[in-house]
């Protein structure tokens, strides 16, 4: 294996330094040329992975992992090429030529990210590294443990476990057709963190393309490079290929439930109640709680909360579980429905009752939107009459949403600095704010993005602060971008803290000692350490 990368290093390196001294009509030209004169494998011909604007799969291959609308607009800033690897050289050869022509390379797996950043730029020569063919999954019952591709889905690899086991799992989002590179890149967290962590704290094994073009697992790359890329953003970094993951148990049968509530005399005790027992349930309880306003009876905006819970056990243990330490919410058998730990992925996400679990196969979204998202941290319950001030404000907004996910259990056992995301011990709850729309325009746009900016706005005086923490995988490009200029630390430094606050230096360190000429870069990417001069 050492032979191989460092045989893959020098081959890559004479073929920059030839690429790069060749002459050729223009940039772009020369990069596509410098793409289809790397030396890759006959059987897989680049020719084959690259779209162009004038070639006719062009748009499609670009439209089909926008999963936020505001970006598939006809002025939102359009790739110079595609590259849809099949194959390790391709993504060799990407970084080999990129590096040589100045072009700048945005990594999209899923493409999910909330501000388009894997697929967006203001770079005048960007491209896209597509992911998507590279989704192979091995799952080991035996060693309990499975390879994904960062191409593969998170419903491909929820399906690939259940094929092998109803006892085994794995803990990350809700959202099937999120991809594996951006969500075990920053993190991953789902309804299974209070028992198991996040995905990030159950990857044993990488394997990533370095700005060289090596190919490296973790042995090889080294332990600050393994920690920097579960959960510090792996596009910051390299190419990132496939993770190895361990797999946890769960009983063969899980319990859910969703019910809801309006707003009346209790409310404010019932969500006030939820704050001090959801982060203290065991640890195999994770209940959702997402605040919304609908049409009451009367045609009047009201509050309304929906919790949905996931239990790793029977319906009875949770209802007497319910009814010993949180009465209010008044869960019934009646209300609790038993099933297998995948066919719960499917109720989490809203499909009908019955729905086959081939239906996390499907890597077409349910629906999509413009949206906004933004992300906060409650280290202390909201006080009843702060929960009364953000109701009213709800109502006045009309559209934005507001998730609270517990934490407790596994999450404050892990370190701060056991992996790039900090966010554990002292944590009540993570949450998202978000709003949807349908309509397309600017002025749209900033209607509704003013929306959730102001009720993100209200939360002020009842969440984390100095420094006011957030979530990378909630992309919120509000709280500071990086232009990658002369400055690009001190602007890093101010998305950076607030993503992973005393884990923000160490990845700085280990950025600046694997691409010291920020190669790999977006506008939320980990900057280098500015260059001294003698």
């Amino acid at each position: 294996m050492k032979t191989f990368f460092t045989f893959s290093f020098f081959v890559a390196l004479a073929f920059c330094v030839s690429c790069a001294t060749s002459s050729s009509p223009s940039q772009y030209e020369a990069f596509i040329q410098c793409l289809e004169k790397y030396p890759i494998p006959p059987s897989a011909p680049i020719s084959a992975v690259l779209y162009t604007p004038d070639n006719s799969s062009y748009s499609s291959v670009l439209q089909t992992y926008i999963r936020n609308l505001r970006f598939n607009e006809s002025t939102s800033p359009k790739p110079r090429l595609i590259i849809t690897a099949l194959h390790v050289s391709h993504i060799q050869a990407a970084i080999v030529c990129a590096k040589a022509y100045n072009f700048q390379m945005k990594i999209r797996s899923g493409g999910h990210d909330y501000e388009g950043v894997s697929y967006v730029s203001e770079h005048p020569s960007f491209f896209i590294l597509d992911m998507f063919n590279l989704r192979a999954i091995n799952v080991s019952i035996a060693d309990e443990s499975a390879w994904v591709e960062c191409g593969a889905t998170l419903g491909e690899v929820y399906y690939r476990i259940a094929e092998k086991s109803n006892v085994h799992s794995f803990p990350a989002g809700v959202c099937p057709t999120v991809g594996v590179g951006g969500h075990f890149g920053g993190g991953g967290y789902g309804n299974m963190m209070r028992k198991y962590g996040l995905s990030v704290d159950n990857i044993v094994d990488a394997k990533i393309i370095d700005v060289n073009g090596r190919l490296l697992d973790r042995e090889s790359m080294g332990e600050d490079l393994f920690w920097a890329i579960t959960g510090g953003g792996g596009s910051s970094f390299g190419v990132v290929l496939s993770y190895k993951i361990k797999l946890p148990r769960v009983p063969p049968t899980v319990t859910v439930f969703r019910v809801r509530r309006t707003y009346d005399a209790n409310f404010t005790n019932l969500i006030y109640r939820y704050q001090e027992v959801a982060p203290n349930f065991p640890d195999e309880l994770f209940l959702r709680l997402t605040l919304d306003v609908v049409n009451s009876t009367s045609g009047q905006k009201t509050n309304r909360a929906t919790f949905r819970a996931l239990y790793l056990g029977s319906g009875k243990d949770l209802v007497s579980l319910t009814k010993a330490s949180f009465p209010e919410l008044g869960i019934e058998q009646k209300d609790c429905i038993e099933m297998s730990w995948v066919e719960s992925v499917l109720f989490w996400t809203d499909f009908a009752t019955g729905t086959p679990v081939d239906a996390l196969l499907s890597r077409v979204p349910q629906v999509l939107y413009y949206l906004k998202r933004k992300s906060d941290y409650v280290k202390r319950p909201v006080p009843k009459a702060g929960l009364e001030f953000i109701f009213k404000k709800m109502v006045e907004l009309e559209f934005p949403s507001l998730t609270f996910n517990p934490y407790g259990g596994e999450m404050g056992r892990i370190p701060a600095s056991a992996k790039p995301f900090p966010h554990r011990a002292g944590n009540l709850f993570k949450l998202q704010y978000a709003t949807n729309w349908n309509e397309s325009g600017v002025e749209v746009a900033d209607y509704y993005v003013n929306l959730t900016r102001a009720l993100h706005g209200y939360m002020t005086p009842f969440v984390s602060m100095n420094p006011r923490e957030a979530f990378l995988n909630y992309r919120d490009l509000d709280i500071g971008t990086n232009d990658n200029g002369r400055d690009s630390y001190r602007e890093g430094l101010v998305y950076g803290i607030k993503y992973f606050k005393q884990n923000f230096n160490r990845l700085v360190n280990v950025k600046t000692a694997v691409d010291p000429q920020n190669f790999f870069r977006n506008e939320q990417s980990i900057p280098v350490f500015p260059r001294t001069t003698n």
